[in-house]
């Protein structure tokens, strides 16, 4: 069963570039995971430091291998202090 996985991140304002060099490598890579069938990022209109991430994964293991990846502890390790608050997570499915 494919699971649907919506993030909401955050940066702060000083930091947004940075964060945003930091989810652009996390696109280029996670696109290169057999699991992964789609890993597209967005940037908020009204509030540029807000990224979105819609994902596709084939299932919750590529999911939990997905979270285990380098790029992925990288930007974990920048989101205490580069982020507004904690990214918001919503795993869903289709109906």
């Amino acid at each position: 069963m494919n699971i649907y996985l919506t993030a909401v991140i955050k940066a702060k304002s000083a930091y947004r570039h940075e964060v945003l060099a930091v989810l652009q490598n996390m696109v280029t890579e996670t696109r290169k995971e057999a699991a992964n069938i789609q890993y597209d990022l967005h940037q908020g209109i009204t509030d540029e430091n807000v990224f979105v991430f819609y994902e596709i994964w084939e299932n919750q293991e590529g999911l939990d291998s997905h979270g285990q990846q380098p790029y992925i502890l990288e930007f974990a390790a920048l989101a205490g202090e580069k982020l507004q608050e904690a990214p918001q997570i919503y795993l869903t499915k289709k109906l």
